[in-house]
Order: structure tokens, then C-alpha cells, then sequence
């Protein structure tokens, strides 16, 4: 599960760390309490197309930083209130399902982060915690793309959305929650990039476990559970203990 995660760092940042263009014109907000529907900062990775829109098979891929709606819409739904259901896709179920498939076979995104929240239950309270890199490294989570269009106007500026691929827990992770963001590492970019690659299996791999025990498991205040929170200090060491959830808090499975 990823509900919730943050996402500071400035293109300039990113253009060099994942050796992208920046195609974001200049939409690239820092948030340190990123939840569904909001627009964030992605990284893709497309042949070019002509002046016809065609594209460009032979020429080779670009890689680009790019804004997309978190909560992936399926180009065949009604309206963009599916997004909403869509925020992570299941490792396991994600070759078979119809809404999935045919993004993960094609249009596979990383999704640059600087951590993600989790809260850990205890009784009938929840503990947030915050998973991040302690050396600022940032935390790409594999996820897929669609580009949707609603049905009677086929002129209309396209909706790009994502969903966050999530996998079991692992390691140390499994004390806080059962599922976690599937972490691509930064090894393995280009070939979760590649729009040309057809072996998903190879893909859909677990996080390697160096990955996951490198990771700082921080206890958080409890004001990250409300979505209208937005600062540093939600991403700061707090007393650990279980406290009660705040009304505002993003309830999600």
C-alpha cells in the first residue's frame, strides 16, 4: 500500500539524477504530504512523434520528467472518478487485470520520492511513520500511465494519470504495514523505462533487500494524517507512540 508519500526535490534535481528533460512546464510544486488526485512530478520515458502525431518508432526514446494525476483512469472509463479507486496496483494482479494491463505492458512510469508514510496499527490507534533514504538519495516507485480522453470529445486535452505498483512488505518494513511501494532500483531505470520492452515478468521483480533494510523507518507526528497539512515538519522525528487519528486522515487499503 502507498497512500501517501513526499516528493521536495526541484527538477533541476531530478533532470540530474534521472538523467531526464524537463517537460514539466514549470507545474513542479515541492509537497511534503502528496495524496491521490493531486498532480506530481513523473518520469517516462517515449519515442518521439511527427507533426502528424505519428510516432517515431525508429528514433530513439527520450526520457523526460513529466506531471501527471495520481490515480490511474482507464482510457475505456465513463469519467475520472475511477482515478480515485486506482491510486496502487497489486504486483501480483497486474498482468491480468483489465484496468492494468495494457499500461503495464507499455506505459510503465517512475515516480520520483523523497519517502512515503505509513501507519502502523496498534489496538485502535495508528503510529505514522515516514520510509525514506537517509542519504537524500531519492526513491523511485515503479507505476504505470494512462492518457484519457473523454469518449464524446475526442479533441480534448488528454488526462494523464498513474497508479504506484505495490508489492508485500519486506524486512523490516513489516513491522509498520503488509504492503509496500514497489522500489525500482536505479540500476534497473532504463528497463522499467523502456516503452519497446516485453518481458513484464522480468520486471515485476521484489525490492532487493538491500534496498529495503537501507531504508530509515522514522516515527512522525500525527499531523501527516491530515491531507491539508503541508511542511517540513511533517517529515521530522517525533516521540514514537500510537496516537488517535485526526478526522482529515486519507483512509486508504
Amino acid at each position: 500500500m502507498c497512500g501517501r508519500y513526499a516528493a521536495t526535490k526541484d527538477p533541476a534535481v531530478l533532470i540530474e539524477e534521472f538523467a531526464a528533460v524537463d517537460l514539466t512546464g514549470d507545474r513542479a510544486r515541492a509537497d511534503h504530504n502528496v495524496a491521490p488526485t493531486k498532480n506530481v512530478v513523473t518520469v517516462v520515458q517515449r519515442h518521439p512523434r511527427d507533426a502528424e502525431g505519428q510516432v517515431l518508432e525508429d528514433e530513439p526514446a527520450e526520457r523526460s520528467l513529466r506531471i501527471m494525476r495520481w490515480g490511474l483512469v482507464p482510457f475505456w472509463a465513463k469519467d475520472p472518478s475511477a482515478g480515485s479507486r486506482m491510486i496502487n496496483t497489486r504486483s501480483e494482479t497486474a498482468r491480468e487485470k483489465p484496468a492494468f494491463k495494457r499500461a503495464l505492458a507499455s506505459r510503465r512510469c517512475l515516480v520520483p520520492a523523497d519517502g512515503w508514510f505509513e501507519w502502523r496499527r496498534t489496538g485502535q490507534e495508528k503510529e505514522p511513520f515516514y520510509m525514506t533514504d537517509p542519504a537524500g538519495a531519492s526513491i523511485a516507485f515503479g507505476g504505470i500511465w494512462e492518457s484519457w480522453r473523454p469518449k464524446d470529445d475526442a479533441a480534448a486535452e488528454p488526462l494523464i494519470t498513474f497508479s504506484i505498483i505495490t508489492t508485500d512488505a519486506a524486512g523490516q518494513l513489516t513491522d509498520v504495514h503488509h504492503r509496500m511501494p514497489l522500489i525500482v532500483p536505479s540500476g534497473h531505470w532504463a528497463d522499467w523505462l523502456d516503452p519497446d520492452r516485453e518481458d513484464v515478468d522480468g520486471l515485476m521483480v521484489p525490492t532487493p533487500p538491500s534496498i529495503v533494510e537501507s531504508l530509515e523507518l522514522r516515527p512522525v507526528s500525527s499531523l501527516v494524517n491530515n491531507v491539508r497539512n503541508n511542511g517540513p515538519e511533517l517529515l521530522e522525528r517525533a516521540e514514537a507512540g500510537a496516537q488517535p487519528l485526526d478526522d482529515g486522515l486519507f483512509e486508504l487499503s
